[in-house]
């Protein structure tokens, strides 16, 4: 039978067909070696509404959707749709009942086309079994855009930056015409512009009559998007109602069991010497122009500086130039007194320098390996004794990490898959700190990762700096990046295009940074000049500061 609180909602909304219930899990328990993600969980998806559910990472919301999905099956409970009990045994069991969902993780092939991306397993077919190639073409090119990503078809997605390929896999779901779509994480990795594209098209499928079942871990957002919450911690249900009267406070203590959880603030201590320093460093288009632009920039010991830009401002391209991932970048880059023109990726690391990617799963995990082996992966030097890894050492430096990253895990040993994702996340930050790095670069680090073990990874952070680490980061949060941050750099079109320290920074000036390098780029084209894009950005900080 649902539990009363889970279905605490139905009775303060209305009960017309617009809002009634057209899925149902009751009882749902699944019980893994070593551990239960769900208990005894109920959850009620209503027709034509944004159904959210939220949690800490590891709270079960993803074990949840893939029963729903097809993708795991209950140990105990039953999915109900409308008055009938549903076995989904696959995820063709669920499509047929009219159930899509859109993966926390990504799953599509990097080697195929956009096109065949959204229609692999849902091919077109002409005459005979001829697959329609034309029509995927013509059918993907409306889906992108109306996604407003009027990307060419044809397009591998492997050229793709990871924002592109979450519209792409939007759109695959989108494709099966599903009347209970699950989104997980739908914005991880999408531009508020992006982000406001895809909560236009979740308003037109209200408007036909889908149930969207929504998780994410921003907050805000979910307050803007959702009509009806229900909250996990632990496996549990702690609370469940209509949108109404609830605001973040209500939310964060229902997930955590305390009214906030806020971010680390910055620790009053004092920067040592400058430890990094980046000049006129230059990544090449495969056309004309460049991604990165003569960006040129320095991070003190003990200093954490943000780069906040939107996507394709160039960030992620220059991490991957400062770590040595493009060999036809140039410019000058010193790191705690080494020049590292030249150097390899390995050399690089030795020399005290560690990336964080922003994609965990296509570059910062081997998903077939234990928990253990990714944490120590890149550090086994330092545990080795001779030709052999010294197993205490190594089982006292693993507990550590995961004590202070607070990496939920029943088992080290078990495979790093078996992890939500954002403990996940957190297991490759601390294979990074596990190699003691001198220049912390982090792309995107809270991508993925709730507001408690948000506040966990960036107190890591803040000790680091207390410590003396010198921490560059790059996200597309305003508020992770304003609360964080030392020194705020902006980027847009590969250049930087503003600088504050934090007590100058303000959001909007932020916002307006951001958008100038567009503005720039469009005044060259038009006047067919080249200015000097350092003095842009002096004079709009001249600007914001009037």
């Amino acid at each position: 039978m649902i539990a009363t609180e889970a279905l605490a909602f139905h009775t303060t909304g209305d009960d017309d067909d617009q809002h009634k219930i057209v899925l149902r899990v009751e009882d749902v328990t699944k019980v893994y070696p070593g551990t239960i993600a769900l208990k005894n969980v109920a959850f009620a998806v209503r027709k034509g509404a944004v159904n959210v559910l939220v949690g800490e990472n590891g709270a079960g919301k993803s074990t949840l959707m893939k029963i729903i999905a097809g993708v795991e099956q209950p140990t105990t409970g039953r999915v109900m749709i409308g008055d009938t009990e549903v076995h989904l045994n696959s995820t063709d069991d669920a499509i047929a009942h009219g159930i899509g969902m859109v993966f926390q993780e990504l799953n599509l092939f990097p080697n195929l086309s956009i096109a065949e991306n959204i229609f692999i397993a849902n091919e077109i077919t002409g005459a005979g079994f001829k697959i329609d190639v034309a029509e995927h073409k013509r059918r993907a090119a409306e889906l992108m855009a109306r996604l407003e990503h009027p990307i060419d078809p044809a397009t591998l997605v492997g050229d793709l930056r990871i924002g592109q390929q979450q519209i792409v896999e939007i759109a695959k779901a989108l494709s099966k015409n599903a009347r209970v779509l699950i989104m997980d994480e739908p914005t991880s990795a999408l531009s508020a512009t992006e982000v406001d594209i895809l909560f236009r098209v979740i308003s037109e499928l209200k408007l036909q009559g889908v149930a969207i079942v929504y998780i994410s871990h921003r907050l805000e957002e979910l307050i803007r998007i959702g009509d009806y919450i229900t909250v996990l911690r632990d496996g549990r249900i702690t609370g469940s109602q209509s949108m109404n009267n609830v605001d973040v406070k209500w939310i964060v203590k229902q997930m955590v069991g305390a009214e906030t959880k806020d971010f680390s603030r910055a620790m009053n201590h004092t920067w040592g010497e400058e430890i990094l320093n980046v000049k006129d460093v230059c990544l090449s288009r495969d056309t004309q122009g460049y991604l990165v632009d003569h960006v040129s920039l320095s991070l003190r010991a003990g200093e954490i500086v943000g780069i906040y830009g939107l996507m394709g401002a160039g960030r992620t391209e220059l991490f991957e130039c400062l770590f040595g991932l493009h060999e036809h970048a140039h410019g000058s880059i010193v790191l705690n007194g080494h020049a590292l023109e030249g150097k390899t990726v390995a050399q690089r690391i030795e020399h005290g320098m560690a990336l964080i990617p922003e994609d965990r799963k296509a570059e910062g995990l081997v998903s077939i390996l234990s928990i253990s082996s990714n944490l120590t992966l890149s550090s086994l030097n330092d545990l080795a004794s001779g030709f052999h890894i010294h197993a205490t050492k190594e089982q006292t430096t693993i507990r550590s990490f995961i004590r202070e990253l607070a990496i939920k895990v029943a088992n080290p040993e078990l495979e790093v898959s078996a992890l939500s994702g954002g403990n996940q996340q957190k297991v490759v930050i601390g294979r990074a700190l596990m190699t003691k790095p001198k220049v912390l670069l982090m792309d995107e680090p809270s991508r993925g990762i709730d507001v408690g073990a948000k506040a966990d990874v960036f107190k890591v952070m803040r000790d680091l700096a207390f410590q003396g680490l010198g921490i560059l980061f790059v996200t597309s949060d305003l508020e992770e990046v304003m609360a964080l941050s030392d020194r705020i750099i902006v980027m847009s079109n590969g250049r930087i295009t503003a600088e504050f320290d934090r007590e100058e920074a303000t959001e909007n000036a932020l916002v307006s940074a951001s958008a100038v390098g567009h503005l720039n780029q469009n005044m060259q084209n038009t006047q067919n000049t080249h200015s000097d894009h350092s003095h842009a950005a002096l004079t709009f900080q001249e600007t914001v500061r009037q």
